[in-house]
């Protein structure tokens, strides 16, 4: 084994085993804006008290029309002019879709574009996930071999995450990781999907998979009286218990916002009110993380500084 790859080898035993503790990223979500425009959206994510961004997938653009944020066959020159457009607003940017699943028989070419765009960016992680329904588990898996070594040339990281089909839980994912054995593809843990595709319990499933978790999307869900994913505390998921077991990776952690809304009721058609609901998602989260910090022993929580680690 090479020198290189023992110490990453060594490394990542070390964190998985509680090296430090977990440096949080929380990061607005564009996606939580589809309706409106890119900019509004990161004055938005700004303005809710954000310090990172996560690209989201549409925006509405100047003619007034919903159209794709950045498709996987554009230039990596308009991705770095999206995230030129970031660091304007103060923002720092840690994750991207890949807008194509992993199954697609275009997967493996959109995802090596994918990283083309999110290393001349300057966008550590690219989120991608599996079709609703099993089955093409093949294809996923060449997809991912693929990917992982162009990632980690680029110095980026593919990071999967549940949605049901072949990725529907975290034990899911971890197998799909672990098959593809590259330091390059790891996990985004969704807790909402977890409970939402096929009623798995997420604080059982996260215990599963810490190892492999890089990123998370934040996302709650409800069952009564309806069936529909919202923002976190809003649902039915303990995010004490989720995050409880990452406390403790010794790894920089980017939490995006993918659903910051109140259920039951429509969604609302002004971008104050979803600024509104960001700030209040995030506080919600940093109570959270803030609370379990308190819990950790004495030297780790000397060390670590809870919810947001330095931008850069």
């Amino acid at each position: 084994m090479e020198r290189r790859t023992f110490l990453a080898s060594a490394l990542a035993a070390a964190s998985a085993r509680g090296a430090g503790p977990t440096r949080f990223q929380l990061a607005g979500m564009t996606l939580t804006y589809s309706p409106f425009s890119y900019l509004r959206a990161l004055r938005g994510i700004r303005n809710a008290g954000f310090d990172f961004v996560a690209l989201g997938t549409t925006h509405t653009d100047s003619s007034g029309k919903r159209a794709p944020l950045l498709d996987w066959r554009d230039p990596p020159a308009k991705a770095r002019e999206l995230t030129r457009q970031c660091r304007d607003e103060g923002l720092t940017p840690v994750m991207m879709f890949a807008g194509i699943n992993m199954e697609s028989p275009d997967g493996p070419e959109a995802h090596a574009r994918r990283i083309e765009q999110a290393h001349a960016a300057g966008i550590p992680q690219i989120l991608t996930f599996g079709k609703t329904e099993r089955g093409l588990y093949e294809a996923a898996i060449r997809t991912l071999k693929q990917a992982g070594p162009l990632a980690r040339q680029a110095g980026v990281l593919v990071v999967i995450k549940q949605h049901g089909g072949n990725t529907a839980t975290g034990a899911d994912c971890v197998k799909i990781v672990r098959e593809v054995a590259d330091e390059g593809v790891k996990m985004c843990y969704d807790a909402g999907n977890v409970l939402d595709y096929e009623r798995n319990d997420p604080i059982a499933d996260i215990r599963l998979c810490v190892d492999e978790i890089r990123s998370f999307c934040i996302k709650d869900h409800r069952d009564t009286p309806k069936d529909q994913d919202c923002g976190p505390g809003y649902g039915e998921i303990d995010h004490y218990k989720l995050f409880l077991p990452m406390m403790r990776t010794g790894r920089t952690i980017p939490l995006a916002f993918e659903n910051v809304f109140e259920p039951l009721v429509p969604r609302p058609a002004d971008p104050d009110r979803v600024d509104i609901l960001n700030r209040r998602a995030r506080q919600y989260i940093e109570t959270v993380l803030a609370g379990l910090a308190a819990e950790q022993p004495p030297a780790a929580a000397k060390r670590t500084r809870i919810p947001v680690s330095p931008a850069g």
